[in-house]
């Protein structure tokens, strides 16, 4: 039951007040005032400029990122971590003990079908499914001793590495990064997402979850659609610039009342934005999304137009073209269901056919932006969700292993030319300078300026920041 309202006899305007009273009376009023003042600001603020380029915390290396995802799971033993003691066992029982957290049970040990071989003046070994890669040894710093914890499933191996949880609903790395830095170009979006799968964590491994939705990543394409048919819709206006200016100026002053009246609110402001980049795409989008304003030259060395390279060439290629246009984070995914790792069977066939699909792009993109100035503040990660078992599922697969696998990194401050970390004999367990995954999160955020336990969001009462409570900073990669 709604109790009548009264007016208190201090505020009653038959009463004559002395201006004493007059002030003490009328002191919260102004409070809320002031603050209401604030909060509209804030808003408005926000609505203009969300993504406005924010100062580091210390000076970066890396100005952008180009994060490479290999959906499924490439097998370390297969590509980045060479075990001879595998080919010297082949087919015998493992002499140590298996892990406790295990996907489905595997058999004897199962020797790589690929040789690997040193490159470059560092003499990093490396598969022979991956020479392209290979042949840029000196601009590689290769991890060998990653570990995702007990995150058996891709589902929760996904979204520990891009949000750094596999339980709870957390900002994705790109969030948080642009969340720290902003972006450099206003006309496009500060952080994409190159076909990422629907599966497996889906939108949250490019989500902001409880950060603005301003620095959520803006999907072009997902895992089941060629990369060639991907579209970002409503790109050609629809009426006159000038028209739509009036339009928006409308819709943003009605925005900004309603803030006005009922407080500041996140999602309206997110929303207004969106329409304020939409308006400021339109122009400039389509420019840097059309790759055929590359040359002919270049667009040999990705390999588009040609099988099996065309789909993640494009993306690779639309990767440079971002960063060199000012996007601070880009996503390229090799995801599921069109492509994937995920060699519980027919090792050989799945590994050799993926790593064609990349080999090529992955190479022609270091070397691009190390012609063009750029990898020296461009951080290339290339990265997968969790190895694979040095022991065999079946009789020619491996199964899940996030107990250890590699990943490597490139450029934006990282030494090139060296490894990181050992595994033991067979590839099962790190054995040396093991790197969880808040470690690789902080390190990732060192290179860009960011100090990961000073990146924090206050939500739900607490303090939140990507790393958790845990990371360290890998100093010994860093050039």
């Amino acid at each position: 039951m709604t109790e009548p309202h009264t007016t208190p006899r201090s505020m009653s305007p038959a009463v004559g007040l002395s201006r004493r009273d007059w002030l003490q009376a009328s002191a919260m009023g102004f409070g809320h005032l002031a603050f209401t003042g604030l909060l509209a600001g804030e808003a408005a603020a926000s609505v203009a400029d969300p993504l406005s380029t924010r100062q580091s915390h210390f000076p970066a290396t890396a100005r952008q990122v180009i994060f490479l995802f290999m959906h499924g799971g490439i097998s370390h033993v297969d590509s980045f971590d060479p075990k001879p003691k595998l080919t010297e066992l082949n087919g015998q029982p493992l002499p140590i003990a298996k892990p406790k957290f295990e996907f489905a049970p595997t058999g004897n040990l199962l020797a790589s079908p690929w040789k690997f071989q040193k490159h470059g003046q560092c003499g990093l070994e490396i598969s022979e499914l991956f020479p392209r890669i290979g042949s840029l040894a000196d601009d590689l710093c290769v991890i060998r001793s990653m570990n995702g914890g007990d995150q058996v499933s891709h589902g929760p191996a996904l979204l520990n590495i891009n949000t750094g949880s596999g339980v709870f609903a957390r900002p994705c790395l790109g969030a948080w990064t642009l969340y720290g830095l902003g972006t450099e170009n206003q006309s496009l979006p500060g952080f994409l997402s190159l076909s990422p799968s629907l599966y497996h964590g889906g939108t949250q491994n490019y989500g902001s979850a409880f950060l603005p939705a301003s620095f959520q990543g803006t999907r072009i394409g997902d895992g089941s659609t060629n990369f060639k048919d991907a579209r970002l819709s409503g790109l050609t206006p629809g009426d006159l610039p000038e028209r739509q200016r009036l339009q928006l100026d409308l819709l943003a002053r009605r925005n900004r009342r309603h803030a006005e009246e009922v407080g500041g609110d996140p999602r309206l402001d997110a929303r207004i934005a969106a329409f304020e980049m939409a308006y400021r795409m339109q122009a400039e989008a389509p420019v840097v999304f059309d790759l055929n304003r590359e040359s002919a030259p270049t667009l040999a060395q990705y390999g588009v137009g040609t099988e099996p390279t065309d789909e993640f060439a494009r993306q690779c290629l639309l990767a440079r073209r971002c960063v060199e246009a000012g996007v601070r984070f880009v996503q390229v995914n090799f995801s599921y269901p069109r492509n994937y790792w995920d060699a519980h069977g027919d090792l050989r066939n799945n590994h050799t056919s993926n790593a064609a699909k990349v080999d090529q792009p992955v190479a022609a993109l270091l070397s691009d932006l190390k012609a063009r100035g750029l990898l020296e503040s461009t951080l290339v990660v290339f990265a997968t969700e969790f190895g694979r078992t040095p022991a065999a599922q079946g009789n020619d697969g491996r199964d899940h292993h996030p107990h250890a696998f590699s990943i490597w990194l490139a450029g934006g401050g990282v030494k090139g030319g060296m490894s990181y970390g050992q595994t033991d004999d067979f590839g099962y367990y790190v054995a040396e300078n093991k790197v969880t995954m808040p470690d690789f999160h902080a390190t990732l955020l060192h290179l860009m300026g960011l100090d990961h336990e000073r990146l924090t969001f206050r939500h739900a009462g607490r303090d939140y920041r990507l790393t958790d409570v845990h990371g360290r900073v890998i100093d010994a990669i860093l050039a």
